[in-house]
């Protein structure tokens, strides 16, 4: 197998010859893997696989149906029409090879939801994440990608020498050969369910990025949800910005343990809401306006409150950054947070 490499920061290009590669999307949320065999937020597949995998009846009728579906036999097949996806099949394209896109709803992925783009090099300011993103595929188009809204429902993955059509893609309307494969789904998907409003206002004020949100919050009220590693960070880089960062925790933060902790405590314009669990995101049709609370005072008193923000990051299991892969099943080995192995 060749050697992947990064042509951008934030997006991955899979080598012409690459067996199996996946990506998380995102700014440097990057796993890439081999070949080898082994959600809150939008599932990628939106479809239950229980049928397909059981020997019901039914399970033969859905197999019986892909078997007549048409085949189509293409070099590169790609699920996902992100940024990363794009941008792999504008090398792919660009090196002659036949490459197809698989993408479920260019409307929902992380750039799309994103409102101005004020941080990508040579974008003007005033651009929207949905505008960046059609110019992305219709680049690629422009050099022989075929783009194609579909959703995958399930993969097949076997060893192969990167000449024989190996690597197999299930759609409601047609079955992919291809001798390479790329996931390129993101990573927006969450083990727990998401909080009230949390999916309303995602894009209006509910991010899970401040390294891509937060210089929209200057002189601004944000709340950031989590006391995991991420949302520290996340909160710290927030302090650059935000007025006040108003940091929730369900427990005391140890701060004499942790020096991270201890680091963001000592901010001047940071709020410790300790002992408080998220209940919603509240907002209006300009968007989030605050979170709602339940606050646990020192006698032990639960007392709900409404926290007036703008913005709001939300880093509880998970925190938006589960890779989507719902539809892969079995085909590949997953770490734990679930990367691809």
């Amino acid at each position: 197998m060749r050697v992947l490499r990064t042509i951008l920061p934030a997006f991955l290009v899979a080598d012409a010859a690459l067996g199996f590669a996946f990506t998380t999307g995102g700014a440097n949320k990057h796993a890439l893997v081999s070949g080898r065999r082994s959600g809150r937020m939008p599932s990628s597949s939106g479809l239950s696989t229980a049928g397909i995998n059981s020997h019901s009846a039914a399970s033969t009728t859905q197999l019986s149906m892909m078997m007549d579906m048409e085949v189509i036999e293409c070099d590169v097949a790609i699920v996902g029409g992100g940024p990363a996806g794009c941008t792999c099949a504008l090398y792919t394209s660009r090196a002659d090879l036949k490459t197809i896109i698989l993408d479920k709803n260019p409307a929902v992925g992380a750039l799309a939801i994103t409102s101005h783009i004020a941080n990508y090099p040579g974008v003007d300011r005033s651009m929207t994440g949905q505008e960046l993103l059609d110019q992305m595929r219709k680049q690629a188009e422009d050099y022989g990608t075929d783009y194609r809204r579909s959703q995958v429902f399930m993969i097949d993955c076997e060893d192969g020498d990167g000449k024989s059509y190996s690597k197999t893609v299930y759609t409601p309307d047609a079955t992919i050969k291809a001798r390479s494969l790329v996931l390129a789904t993101g990573a927006m998907g969450r083990v727990s369910p998401p909080f009230p409003g949390e999916e309303e206002y995602l894009g209006q004020g509910v991010s899970y990025c401040a390294t891509c949100d937060g210089a929209f919050y200057r002189d601004s009220e944000v709340a950031v949800f989590g006391m995991n590693l991420e949302a520290m960070e996340e909160a710290m880089f927030l302090t650059k910005f935000a007025s006040t960062v108003h940091w929730i925790t369900p427990s005391e933060p140890r701060a004499d343990q942790d020096e991270h902790a201890a680091e963001l405590l000592a901010m001047p314009n940071v709020k410790q809401w300790t002992k408080t669990r998220l209940m919603e995101v509240v907002g209006d049709v300009s968007g989030v306006t605050g979170v709602k609370v339940m606050h646990k005072k020192d006698d032990g008193e639960a007392v709900e409150e409404t926290i007036p923000v703008e913005g709001a990051f939300i880093y509880a299991a998970g925190g938006g950054s589960k890779p989507i892969t719902d539809f892969v099943q079995n085909k590949v080995e997953f770490k734990e947070d679930g990367g691809v192995l």
